[in-house]
């Protein structure tokens, strides 16, 4: 019989689907689903698991001698593609898909929380304060770099040109250009592109080549007063480079749903920093329905995928940290 740990946190419906799916294949009584809270999945459940559905401590991983498919419920791999966590042979997919509306959503409204100003009007109203903080700036007519264009990053570069930006696109592997970008680069090219862009947007998620991406150099070269968004790993933007870019006023703003220390200690100087926008990692958590509809239904494809010897969607590549590239198709 087969076991399936799953640790996503389903619903009595989601729990019926997941069941009839892998009972459709492999018949009544043929798999025995084990439900529990990630913080609960101890190490002899994921030992004895041939398929997890949903996070578990890496750590544990290591002696899952018999373990298929890790099916995540999270877009970011990176704890799980560290060299001797995995056992070979298993298959590793995360969730990509089910984050982009939530997190782009979350990127836009920040957005516009910074460049209308509406931060300070906030801390003003607070403080009982009457005050026209002056000029503001529009999204319409402005320059929008996208520094990672999977699910999320292009979801936001959809609602970035809608509302009149020129968006511009970086990818690390060069394909078709969408109608939604005016310009598509690779990596190589973000030096060259960064002092054009108002709002900058990093979705990439947190690798080795990414670690310090953003760093003092990189923020130097940014246009003066423009946006920073993070909505990838803390560990792309060093802090205390950060830090000094908001302070100096090299950068207009920064919103940051990431750090590179979480939780972000109390003493941290990011809280004092101006102009800057702090989210503890929520952006795409399970606080819109959507995310957990669109998780359960990846769950499930991968779950029936694995159980058929079919190809598995979203696998992520060990060597590259990120999901296996496929061209998109044209349509």
């Amino acid at each position: 019989m087969l076991e399936i740990l799953v640790t996503i946190p389903v619903e009595q419906r989601h729990r019926q689907y997941l069941e009839d799916t892998a009972a459709h294949i492999i018949g009544s009584g043929g798999a025995h689903f084990v439900y529990r809270a990630q913080k609960d999945a101890d190490q002899e459940m994921v030992e004895k698991a041939d398929i997890i559905l949903g996070n578990v401590k890496p750590e544990y991983l290591k002696y899952a001698a018999g373990l298929r498919l890790l099916q995540l419920d999270s877009a970011g791999a990176a704890l799980y593609t560290v060299p001797g966590v995995m056992p070979p042979s298993v298959k590793l997919a995360n969730a990509t898909g089910a984050y982009g509306l939530a997190i782009s959503e979350y990127m836009l409204g920040a957005s516009l929380m910074l460049i209308k100003k509406l931060h300070l009007y906030e801390r003003n109203m607070h403080a009982h304060v009457w005050k026209d903080e002056g000029q503001v700036n529009s999204i319409a007519d402005s320059v929008t770099l996208v520094v990672g264009l999977g699910d999320i990053g292009g979801q936001f570069a959809q609602k970035m040109h809608l509302m009149g930006s020129h968006v511009i696109g970086i990818r690390r592997n060069m394909a078709q250009k969408p109608d939604y970008l005016e310009e598509l680069y690779q990596l190589d090219a973000l030096d060259a592109l960064l002092g054009r862009a108002d709002i900058v947007a990093c979705t990439l998620p947190g690798t080795p080549q990414t670690e310090g991406l953003f760093c003092r150099e990189r923020l130097e070269k940014m246009k003066k007063g423009a946006i920073l968004l993070n909505v990838g790993r803390g560990s792309l933007i060093p802090t205390m480079d950060l830090c000094d870019a908001l302070h100096s006023g090299r950068l207009g703003g920064a919103a940051i749903d990431v750090t590179e220390q979480e939780p972000l200690e109390p003493d941290s100087p990011l809280w004092d920093a101006p102009n800057l926008l702090i989210t503890p990692h929520v952006a795409g958590k399970y606080h819109m329905q959507q995310i957990l509809e669109s998780v359960v239904e990846i769950a499930a494809y991968n779950l029936k995928a694995i159980l058929t010897d079919g190809n598995i969607k979203n696998e992520v590549d060990f060597q590259t940290g990120y999901r296996k590239f496929t061209e998109p198709a044209e349509k």
